[in-house]
């Protein structure tokens, strides 16, 4: 890389889905609820002051669903990358959180996610590294100046974040984003530099100009300025 990219992740916004307690995956028609309109109305608003290069989506509908208001508002166009999809659940797809919970494999995913394949799915391994290698690929052939922004699912979010973060896969449920929140990450030449997290608030400032006296890729000391999951378990999603 030869020039600092900062990186919005956004998780798409409230689901019928999750509003149900279901585990969508790769459904088709799956949109948002009244929840999630809100959300997704409300973007161009928190984003306002960012300045966006580019905006690309998961293909699935709640995300292109989540974007369509802040498309209309900066005039960008969406392009649609299946490698930022869902995960492939098989044969988990569609069926109630309740039911998923007593599934032996469960423990499986929330304690040691890298050893997780879903019946008749993907792995959660091969999820990181196809969202991984897409996010590398999208920011090298980002050229025009500003964020690039990327919505896609929490599970595929987490698992960038945990890269960014040098985290093993297996504590990325350690992470929470949920619906329509906003993770950002700088990468510049020898690092990634995660800015924020599951964020909910407003989003003035992410993109900042580096003081010329600090070089980019040092850390400054001090640092820079949905749906209820069982006790001991965060829902995947």
């Amino acid at each position: 890389m030869t020039a600092a990219r900062t990186v919005v992740l956004l998780r798409h916004a409230r689901s019928v889905a999750n509003a149900a307690s279901v585990l969508a995956g790769r459904s088709a028609g799956v949109g948002l609820d009244e929840v999630g309109v809100e959300q997704a109305a409300g973007l161009p608003g928190r984003l306002a002051e960012v300045p966006i290069a580019r905006l690309v989506s998961s293909p699935l509908e709640r995300c292109l669903r989540t974007l369509a208001p802040l498309a209309e508002a900066t005039g960008l166009t969406v392009e649609q990358d299946p490698a930022l999809a869902e995960v492939d659940y098989g044969e988990w797809t569609g069926r109630p959180l309740r039911e998923l919970f007593g599934e032996p494999m469960w423990k499986t995913v929330q304690g040691r996610p890298s050893a997780a394949v879903f019946p008749g799915g993907e792995s959660l391994a091969a999820v990181s590294a196809r969202a991984v290698a897409a996010l590398h690929r999208l920011i090298e052939t980002t050229t025009d100046d500003g964020a690039l922004l990327i919505c896609s699912h929490g599970d595929v979010i987490k698992a960038l974040l945990a890269d960014a973060l040098g985290l093993h896969l297996d504590l990325f449920q350690r992470i929470s984003v949920g619906p329509a929140s906003v993770s950002v990450i700088r990468f510049v030449e020898h690092r990634p530099f995660v800015e924020r997290m599951g964020d909910n608030g407003t989003l003035s400032g992410i993109v900042a100009v580096p003081d010329p006296a600090t070089p980019a890729d040092q850390a400054v000391p001090g640092g820079d300025p949905g749906i209820p999951a069982p006790p001991t378990a965060d829902p995947i999603h």
